[in-house]
Protein backbone atom coordinates (compact mmCIF):
# COMPACT_ATOMS: atom_id res chain seq x y z
CA UNK A 1 0.00 0.00 0.00
CA UNK A 2 1.62 3.27 -1.12
CA UNK A 3 1.20 6.52 0.81
CA UNK A 4 -1.23 8.96 -0.79
CA UNK A 5 -0.53 12.21 1.15
CA UNK A 6 2.33 14.62 1.70
CA UNK A 7 3.77 14.16 5.18
CA UNK A 8 3.79 17.93 5.90
CA UNK A 9 3.36 21.40 4.43
CA UNK A 10 7.15 21.62 3.88
CA UNK A 11 7.17 18.31 2.05
CA UNK A 12 4.34 19.51 -0.20
CA UNK A 13 6.02 22.85 -0.96
CA UNK A 14 9.41 21.24 -1.73
CA UNK A 15 7.82 18.63 -4.00
CA UNK A 16 5.75 21.27 -5.80
CA UNK A 17 8.74 23.59 -6.22
CA UNK A 18 10.63 20.55 -7.52
CA UNK A 19 7.92 19.94 -10.11
CA UNK A 20 7.88 23.61 -11.15
CA UNK A 21 11.63 24.34 -11.08
CA UNK A 22 13.28 22.60 -13.99
CA UNK A 23 14.60 23.16 -17.48
CA UNK A 24 11.91 25.85 -17.82
CA UNK A 25 13.81 27.98 -15.29
CA UNK A 26 17.42 27.22 -16.20
CA UNK A 27 17.40 26.33 -19.91
CA UNK A 28 14.20 27.74 -21.43
CA UNK A 29 14.09 31.02 -19.43
CA UNK A 30 17.71 31.85 -20.23
CA UNK A 31 17.54 31.30 -23.96
CA UNK A 32 14.12 32.98 -24.30
CA UNK A 33 15.38 36.04 -22.39
CA UNK A 34 18.41 36.03 -24.69
CA UNK A 35 16.33 35.76 -27.86
CA UNK A 36 13.69 38.31 -26.79
CA UNK A 37 15.88 41.21 -25.75
CA UNK A 38 16.35 40.65 -22.03
CA UNK A 39 14.79 43.16 -19.60
CA UNK A 40 11.39 43.76 -21.23
CA UNK A 41 10.83 40.02 -21.64
CA UNK A 42 11.86 39.39 -18.01
CA UNK A 43 9.40 42.00 -16.66
CA UNK A 44 6.52 40.70 -18.84
CA UNK A 45 7.32 37.14 -17.74
CA UNK A 46 7.27 38.14 -14.04
CA UNK A 47 3.95 39.97 -14.57
CA UNK A 48 2.51 36.86 -16.24
CA UNK A 49 3.68 34.65 -13.36
CA UNK A 50 1.87 36.74 -10.74
CA UNK A 51 -1.19 37.89 -12.70
CA UNK A 52 -1.91 34.69 -14.66
CA UNK A 53 0.21 31.91 -13.19
CA UNK A 54 -0.55 32.21 -9.48
CA UNK A 55 -4.37 32.42 -9.76
CA UNK A 56 -4.43 29.35 -12.06
CA UNK A 57 -2.01 27.40 -9.84
CA UNK A 58 -4.26 28.09 -6.84
CA UNK A 59 -7.28 26.98 -8.89
CA UNK A 60 -5.58 23.71 -9.86
CA UNK A 61 -4.51 22.92 -6.30
CA UNK A 62 -7.99 23.55 -4.89
CA UNK A 63 -9.57 21.43 -7.67
CA UNK A 64 -7.22 18.59 -6.73
CA UNK A 65 -7.78 18.88 -2.99
CA UNK A 66 -11.56 19.07 -3.43
CA UNK A 67 -11.68 16.34 -6.09
CA UNK A 68 -9.31 14.01 -4.23
CA UNK A 69 -7.71 12.10 -7.11
CA UNK A 70 -5.96 12.28 -10.46
CA UNK A 71 -6.83 15.18 -12.79
CA UNK A 72 -9.37 13.03 -14.66
CA UNK A 73 -10.91 11.61 -11.46
CA UNK A 74 -11.01 15.01 -9.70
CA UNK A 75 -12.66 16.92 -12.54
CA UNK A 76 -15.16 14.09 -13.13
CA UNK A 77 -16.08 14.06 -9.42
CA UNK A 78 -16.44 17.86 -9.31
CA UNK A 79 -18.55 17.96 -12.48
CA UNK A 80 -20.84 15.36 -10.91
CA UNK A 81 -20.94 17.20 -7.56
CA UNK A 82 -21.84 20.56 -9.13
CA UNK A 83 -24.18 19.18 -11.80
CA UNK A 84 -22.12 20.97 -14.45
CA UNK A 85 -21.98 19.94 -18.12
CA UNK A 86 -19.91 16.84 -18.85
CA UNK A 87 -18.05 18.95 -21.40
CA UNK A 88 -15.94 20.33 -18.53
CA UNK A 89 -14.33 16.91 -18.18
CA UNK A 90 -12.07 17.92 -21.06
CA UNK A 91 -9.91 19.66 -18.40
CA UNK A 92 -9.05 16.33 -16.78
CA UNK A 93 -8.34 14.55 -20.04
CA UNK A 94 -6.31 17.49 -21.39
CA UNK A 95 -4.26 17.65 -18.19
CA UNK A 96 -3.23 14.00 -18.43
CA UNK A 97 -2.66 14.18 -22.22
CA UNK A 98 -0.44 17.28 -21.87
CA UNK A 99 1.56 15.62 -19.09
CA UNK A 100 2.01 12.46 -21.18
CA UNK A 101 3.21 14.24 -24.34
CA UNK A 102 5.17 16.70 -22.18
CA UNK A 103 7.24 14.06 -20.40
CA UNK A 104 7.82 12.22 -23.70
CA UNK A 105 9.69 15.12 -25.33
CA UNK A 106 10.93 16.70 -22.06
CA UNK A 107 12.76 13.45 -21.31
CA UNK A 108 14.73 13.87 -24.55
CA UNK A 109 16.17 17.19 -23.29
CA UNK A 110 16.50 15.54 -19.87
CA UNK A 111 18.72 13.03 -21.68
CA UNK A 112 20.91 15.89 -22.90
CA UNK A 113 21.45 16.90 -19.25
CA UNK A 114 22.38 13.30 -18.39
CA UNK A 115 24.92 13.33 -21.24
CA UNK A 116 26.43 16.72 -20.33
CA UNK A 117 26.49 15.96 -16.57
CA UNK A 118 28.41 12.74 -17.31
CA UNK A 119 30.82 14.64 -19.59
CA UNK A 120 31.24 17.32 -16.91
CA UNK A 121 32.08 14.78 -14.21
CA UNK A 122 34.90 13.31 -16.37
CA UNK A 123 36.12 16.81 -17.30
CA UNK A 124 35.08 16.85 -20.97
CA UNK A 125 32.30 19.45 -21.00
CA UNK A 126 34.38 22.59 -21.49
CA UNK A 127 35.68 23.95 -24.79
CA UNK A 128 37.88 26.95 -25.53
CA UNK A 129 36.34 27.36 -28.95
CA UNK A 130 32.70 27.97 -29.91
CA UNK A 131 33.09 25.99 -33.12
CA UNK A 132 34.27 22.92 -31.19
CA UNK A 133 31.44 23.31 -28.65
CA UNK A 134 28.90 23.59 -31.47
CA UNK A 135 30.41 20.54 -33.15
CA UNK A 136 30.16 18.50 -29.93
CA UNK A 137 26.52 19.47 -29.37
CA UNK A 138 25.60 18.75 -32.99
CA UNK A 139 27.45 15.42 -32.85
CA UNK A 140 25.31 14.42 -29.85
CA UNK A 141 22.09 15.43 -31.65
CA UNK A 142 23.14 13.58 -34.80
CA UNK A 143 23.63 10.31 -32.91
CA UNK A 144 20.22 8.68 -32.26
CA UNK A 145 21.72 5.90 -30.10
CA UNK A 146 23.44 8.41 -27.83
CA UNK A 147 20.21 10.40 -27.48
CA UNK A 148 18.28 7.18 -26.83
CA UNK A 149 20.68 6.24 -24.01
CA UNK A 150 20.24 9.61 -22.26
CA UNK A 151 16.47 9.58 -22.79
CA UNK A 152 16.22 6.02 -21.40
CA UNK A 153 18.35 6.76 -18.32
CA UNK A 154 16.33 9.90 -17.58
CA UNK A 155 12.85 8.42 -17.87
CA UNK A 156 13.97 5.18 -16.22
CA UNK A 157 15.16 7.16 -13.17
CA UNK A 158 11.86 9.06 -13.02
CA UNK A 159 9.94 5.76 -13.09
CA UNK A 160 12.03 4.32 -10.23
CA UNK A 161 11.21 7.34 -8.02
CA UNK A 162 7.47 7.23 -8.83
CA UNK A 163 7.21 3.51 -8.07
CA UNK A 164 8.24 4.39 -4.48
CA UNK A 165 5.06 6.46 -4.01
CA UNK A 166 4.20 9.97 -2.86
CA UNK A 167 6.12 10.27 0.43
CA UNK A 168 8.73 7.55 -0.13
CA UNK A 169 9.50 8.63 -3.69
CA UNK A 170 8.46 12.12 -4.82
CA UNK A 171 8.69 13.86 -1.43
CA UNK A 172 11.84 12.05 -0.26
CA UNK A 173 13.78 12.91 -3.42
CA UNK A 174 12.50 16.52 -3.45
CA UNK A 175 13.71 17.02 0.15
CA UNK A 176 17.23 16.11 -1.00
CA UNK A 177 17.40 17.54 -4.52
CA UNK A 178 15.75 20.94 -4.00
CA UNK A 179 18.09 22.21 -1.26
CA UNK A 180 21.05 20.77 -3.22
CA UNK A 181 19.89 22.55 -6.37
CA UNK A 182 19.48 25.86 -4.54
CA UNK A 183 22.94 25.66 -2.89
CA UNK A 184 24.64 24.79 -6.19
CA UNK A 185 22.81 27.56 -8.07
CA UNK A 186 23.62 30.13 -5.37
CA UNK A 187 27.29 29.13 -5.56
CA UNK A 188 27.37 29.38 -9.34
CA UNK A 189 25.60 32.73 -9.31
CA UNK A 190 28.09 34.12 -6.76
CA UNK A 191 30.97 32.85 -8.89
CA UNK A 192 29.49 34.41 -12.06
CA UNK A 193 28.83 37.77 -10.37
CA UNK A 194 32.40 37.94 -9.02
CA UNK A 195 34.25 36.75 -12.15
CA UNK A 196 31.89 37.74 -15.02
CA UNK A 197 30.62 40.94 -16.59
CA UNK A 198 28.01 41.70 -13.92
CA UNK A 199 27.19 45.24 -15.07
CA UNK A 200 26.31 44.14 -18.62
CA UNK A 201 24.31 41.16 -17.32
CA UNK A 202 22.25 43.38 -14.99
CA UNK A 203 21.70 45.88 -17.79
CA UNK A 204 20.59 43.10 -20.15
CA UNK A 205 18.24 41.40 -17.66
CA UNK A 206 16.75 44.38 -15.83
CA UNK A 207 16.84 47.39 -18.22
CA UNK A 208 13.80 46.97 -20.46
CA UNK A 209 13.84 48.07 -24.08
CA UNK A 210 10.10 48.43 -24.70
CA UNK A 211 10.64 49.21 -28.38
CA UNK A 212 11.69 45.58 -28.87
CA UNK A 213 8.38 44.24 -27.49
CA UNK A 214 6.02 42.63 -30.00
CA UNK A 215 2.95 40.44 -29.67
CA UNK A 216 5.29 37.46 -29.97
CA UNK A 217 7.26 38.65 -26.91
CA UNK A 218 4.09 38.63 -24.79
CA UNK A 219 2.92 35.25 -26.13
CA UNK A 220 6.33 33.70 -25.43
CA UNK A 221 6.51 35.26 -21.93
CA UNK A 222 3.01 34.00 -21.03
CA UNK A 223 3.81 30.55 -22.39
CA UNK A 224 7.02 30.57 -20.34
CA UNK A 225 5.02 31.45 -17.18
CA UNK A 226 2.79 28.41 -17.76
CA UNK A 227 5.79 26.21 -18.56
CA UNK A 228 7.88 27.43 -15.63
CA UNK A 229 5.14 27.08 -13.00
CA UNK A 230 4.02 23.69 -14.39
CA UNK A 231 0.40 24.85 -14.64
CA UNK A 232 -2.15 23.41 -17.04
CA UNK A 233 -0.25 20.11 -17.04
CA UNK A 234 -2.25 18.31 -14.36
CA UNK A 235 0.69 18.33 -11.93
CA UNK A 236 -0.92 20.83 -9.55
CA UNK A 237 -4.33 19.12 -9.65
CA UNK A 238 -2.65 15.79 -8.86
CA UNK A 239 -0.36 17.22 -6.16
CA UNK A 240 -3.35 19.13 -4.70
CA UNK A 241 -5.10 15.80 -4.10
CA UNK A 242 -2.23 14.82 -1.77
CA UNK A 243 -2.43 18.00 0.38
CA UNK A 244 -3.80 17.41 3.90
CA UNK A 245 -6.49 19.76 5.21
CA UNK A 246 -5.14 22.60 7.32
CA UNK A 247 -2.36 23.59 4.92
CA UNK A 248 -3.00 27.05 3.44
CA UNK A 249 -3.06 26.75 -0.34
CA UNK A 250 -2.89 30.54 -0.80
CA UNK A 251 0.31 30.86 1.23
CA UNK A 252 1.80 27.79 -0.46
CA UNK A 253 1.17 29.21 -3.96
CA UNK A 254 2.81 32.52 -3.02
CA UNK A 255 5.93 30.72 -1.73
CA UNK A 256 6.12 28.40 -4.77
CA UNK A 257 5.75 31.27 -7.29
CA UNK A 258 8.32 33.46 -5.50
CA UNK A 259 10.90 30.66 -5.25
CA UNK A 260 10.28 29.53 -8.84
CA UNK A 261 10.71 33.07 -10.23
CA UNK A 262 13.67 33.71 -7.96
CA UNK A 263 15.44 30.61 -9.27
CA UNK A 264 14.83 31.67 -12.89
CA UNK A 265 16.40 35.08 -12.15
CA UNK A 266 19.30 33.43 -10.27
CA UNK A 267 19.87 31.21 -13.31
CA UNK A 268 20.01 34.32 -15.50
CA UNK A 269 22.55 35.89 -13.13
CA UNK A 270 24.61 32.67 -13.13
CA UNK A 271 24.64 32.47 -16.94
CA UNK A 272 24.72 35.95 -18.52
CA UNK A 273 27.73 37.45 -16.63
CA UNK A 274 29.83 34.55 -17.97
CA UNK A 275 28.36 34.88 -21.48
CA UNK A 276 29.11 38.63 -21.64
CA UNK A 277 32.54 38.28 -20.01
CA UNK A 278 33.63 36.03 -22.88
CA UNK A 279 32.03 38.26 -25.54
CA UNK A 280 29.53 35.57 -26.54
CA UNK A 281 26.04 36.01 -28.01
CA UNK A 282 23.22 36.03 -25.39
CA UNK A 283 20.73 35.20 -28.17
CA UNK A 284 22.21 31.73 -28.53
CA UNK A 285 18.80 30.06 -28.74
CA UNK A 286 18.25 26.55 -27.33
CA UNK A 287 22.00 25.95 -27.62
CA UNK A 288 22.79 28.77 -25.16
CA UNK A 289 23.40 26.37 -22.28
CA UNK A 290 24.80 23.48 -24.31
CA UNK A 291 27.09 25.45 -26.67
CA UNK A 292 27.68 28.97 -25.35
CA UNK A 293 28.26 28.04 -21.69
CA UNK A 294 30.78 25.22 -22.34
CA UNK A 295 32.72 27.78 -24.41
CA UNK A 296 32.57 30.27 -21.53
CA UNK A 297 33.64 27.59 -19.00
CA UNK A 298 36.56 26.63 -21.27
CA UNK A 299 37.92 30.19 -21.22
CA UNK A 300 37.96 30.70 -17.47
CA UNK A 301 40.10 29.52 -14.56
CA UNK A 302 38.53 26.50 -12.87
CA UNK A 303 35.98 26.28 -15.67
CA UNK A 304 36.02 22.47 -15.77
CA UNK A 305 34.81 22.28 -12.15
CA UNK A 306 32.25 25.07 -12.63
CA UNK A 307 30.99 23.36 -15.79
CA UNK A 308 30.62 20.00 -14.05
CA UNK A 309 28.66 21.57 -11.17
CA UNK A 310 26.43 23.49 -13.59
CA UNK A 311 25.41 20.46 -15.64
CA UNK A 312 24.81 18.29 -12.56
CA UNK A 313 22.58 21.15 -11.31
CA UNK A 314 20.80 21.22 -14.68
CA UNK A 315 20.17 17.47 -14.43
CA UNK A 316 18.75 17.81 -10.89
CA UNK A 317 16.36 20.53 -12.06
CA UNK A 318 15.25 18.52 -15.09
CA UNK A 319 14.80 15.35 -13.02
CA UNK A 320 12.50 16.82 -10.34
CA UNK A 321 10.27 18.28 -13.06
CA UNK A 322 10.30 14.97 -14.91
CA UNK A 323 8.98 13.29 -11.75
CA UNK A 324 6.16 15.83 -11.48
CA UNK A 325 5.26 15.61 -15.17
CA UNK A 326 4.84 11.82 -15.27
CA UNK A 327 2.96 11.67 -11.94
CA UNK A 328 -0.45 12.89 -13.32
CA UNK A 329 -0.39 10.01 -15.82
CA UNK A 330 0.70 7.49 -13.15
CA UNK A 331 -1.95 8.74 -10.69
CA UNK A 332 -4.65 8.21 -13.33
CA UNK A 333 -3.31 4.77 -14.32
CA UNK A 334 -3.16 3.70 -10.66
CA UNK A 335 -6.89 4.50 -10.29
CA UNK A 336 -7.86 1.97 -12.94
CA UNK A 337 -9.41 -1.25 -11.62
CA UNK A 338 -6.80 -3.80 -10.62
CA UNK A 339 -3.88 -1.50 -11.52
CA UNK A 340 -1.08 -1.20 -8.95
CA UNK A 341 1.02 1.97 -8.79
CA UNK A 342 4.08 -0.01 -9.90
CA UNK A 343 2.32 -1.41 -12.97
CA UNK A 344 0.79 1.99 -13.78
CA UNK A 345 4.24 3.63 -13.60
CA UNK A 346 5.83 1.02 -15.86
CA UNK A 347 3.03 1.28 -18.46
CA UNK A 348 2.88 5.10 -18.45
CA UNK A 349 6.66 5.52 -18.44
CA UNK A 350 7.23 2.94 -21.19
CA UNK A 351 4.60 4.54 -23.44
CA UNK A 352 6.12 8.02 -22.90
CA UNK A 353 9.61 6.58 -23.57
CA UNK A 354 8.37 5.18 -26.89
CA UNK A 355 6.75 8.51 -27.96
CA UNK A 356 9.96 10.29 -26.92
CA UNK A 357 11.89 8.25 -29.51
CA UNK A 358 9.94 10.02 -32.30
CA UNK A 359 11.00 13.37 -30.77
CA UNK A 360 14.70 12.48 -30.56
CA UNK A 361 14.73 11.17 -34.15
CA UNK A 362 13.67 14.65 -35.34
CA UNK A 363 17.25 15.81 -34.62
CA UNK A 364 18.82 13.26 -36.96
CA UNK A 365 17.11 10.54 -39.05
CA UNK A 366 13.76 12.41 -39.28
CA UNK A 367 15.20 15.93 -39.41
CA UNK A 368 13.46 16.59 -42.75
CA UNK A 369 10.02 15.46 -41.55
CA UNK A 370 7.60 18.28 -40.66
CA UNK A 371 4.36 16.57 -39.53
CA UNK A 372 2.07 19.65 -39.45
CA UNK A 373 3.83 21.75 -42.08
CA UNK A 374 0.55 23.01 -43.60
CA UNK A 375 -0.91 24.17 -40.27
CA UNK A 376 -0.38 27.86 -39.35
CA UNK A 377 2.26 28.18 -36.63
CA UNK A 378 3.69 24.71 -37.29
CA UNK A 379 5.40 25.33 -40.64
CA UNK A 380 9.02 24.15 -40.67
CA UNK A 381 8.73 22.46 -37.26
CA UNK A 382 10.05 18.92 -36.82
CA UNK A 383 8.47 16.36 -34.49
CA UNK A 384 10.18 17.72 -31.34
CA UNK A 385 9.40 21.38 -32.12
CA UNK A 386 5.83 20.48 -33.08
CA UNK A 387 5.31 18.80 -29.68
CA UNK A 388 6.90 21.72 -27.82
CA UNK A 389 4.90 24.41 -29.64
CA UNK A 390 1.61 22.48 -29.38
CA UNK A 391 2.07 21.97 -25.63
CA UNK A 392 3.63 25.27 -24.47
CA UNK A 393 1.94 27.72 -26.83
CA UNK A 394 -1.44 26.10 -27.60
CA UNK A 395 -2.64 23.42 -25.16
CA UNK A 396 -1.27 24.87 -21.89
CA UNK A 397 -2.93 28.29 -22.35
CA UNK A 398 -6.17 26.62 -23.56
CA UNK A 399 -6.27 24.30 -20.54
CA UNK A 400 -5.48 27.25 -18.25
CA UNK A 401 -8.38 29.15 -19.86
CA UNK A 402 -10.77 26.24 -19.16
CA UNK A 403 -9.51 25.79 -15.57
CA UNK A 404 -10.02 29.52 -14.87
CA UNK A 405 -13.61 29.47 -16.16
CA UNK A 406 -14.52 26.19 -14.43
CA UNK A 407 -13.11 27.23 -11.05
CA UNK A 408 -14.39 30.82 -11.22
CA UNK A 409 -17.94 30.11 -12.39
CA UNK A 410 -18.75 26.49 -11.42
CA UNK A 411 -16.64 25.86 -8.31
CA UNK A 412 -16.67 29.29 -6.60
CA UNK A 413 -19.29 28.44 -3.93
CA UNK A 414 -17.68 25.09 -3.08
CA UNK A 415 -14.11 26.37 -2.68
CA UNK A 416 -14.85 29.56 -0.74
CA UNK A 417 -13.18 29.42 2.68
CA UNK A 418 -10.83 26.58 1.69
CA UNK A 419 -7.92 28.59 0.34
CA UNK A 420 -6.37 30.24 3.37
CA UNK A 421 -7.16 33.70 1.91
CA UNK A 422 -9.06 36.63 3.38
CA UNK A 423 -12.62 37.13 2.09
CA UNK A 424 -11.49 40.16 0.03
CA UNK A 425 -8.56 38.34 -1.58
CA UNK A 426 -10.82 35.35 -2.26
CA UNK A 427 -13.31 37.56 -4.13
CA UNK A 428 -10.50 39.19 -6.13
CA UNK A 429 -9.18 35.72 -7.03
CA UNK A 430 -12.63 34.46 -8.14
CA UNK A 431 -13.34 37.50 -10.34
CA UNK A 432 -9.83 37.30 -11.77
CA UNK A 433 -10.57 33.71 -12.81
CA UNK A 434 -14.02 34.62 -14.15
CA UNK A 435 -13.16 37.68 -16.24
CA UNK A 436 -9.57 38.93 -16.27
CA UNK A 437 -7.69 35.69 -16.90
CA UNK A 438 -9.84 34.40 -19.77
CA UNK A 439 -9.63 37.85 -21.42
CA UNK A 440 -5.86 38.00 -20.90
CA UNK A 441 -5.35 34.53 -22.40
CA UNK A 442 -7.56 35.40 -25.41
CA UNK A 443 -5.72 38.72 -25.96
CA UNK A 444 -2.32 37.00 -25.74
CA UNK A 445 -3.44 34.30 -28.17
CA UNK A 446 -4.72 36.73 -30.84
CA UNK A 447 -2.08 39.48 -30.44
CA UNK A 448 0.47 39.06 -33.20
Amino acid sequence: MHDKRWSSGLGFILATIGAAVGLGNLWRFSFLAGENGGGAFVLIYIACVFLIGMPIMLAELVLGRTGGGSAIHSIKALVSKTGASNGWQIIGFMSVFIAFVGIAYYSVVGGWTVDFAAQGIVGKVTSVDGTIATGRFNAMLANPWRLLLGHSIFIGGVMLVLIRGVQGGIEAFSRILMPALFIMLAGLMSYALVTGDTAQAFDFLFSPDWSAVTGKTVIVAAGQAFFSLAIGVGIMITYGAYVPEGISLGRSVAIIALVDTGIALMAGLAIFPLVFAQGLDPAGGPGLIFVTLPTAFGQMTGGAIVGAVFFVLLFFAAFTTGIGTLEPVVAWMAEQRGMSRTRGTILAGSAAWFIGITALLSFNIWKDIFPLNGVPGFAGKGVFDTMDFAIASVLLPFNGFMIALFTGWIMAKIVRGKLGLSATLESVWIWTLRILLPLAIILIAVWK
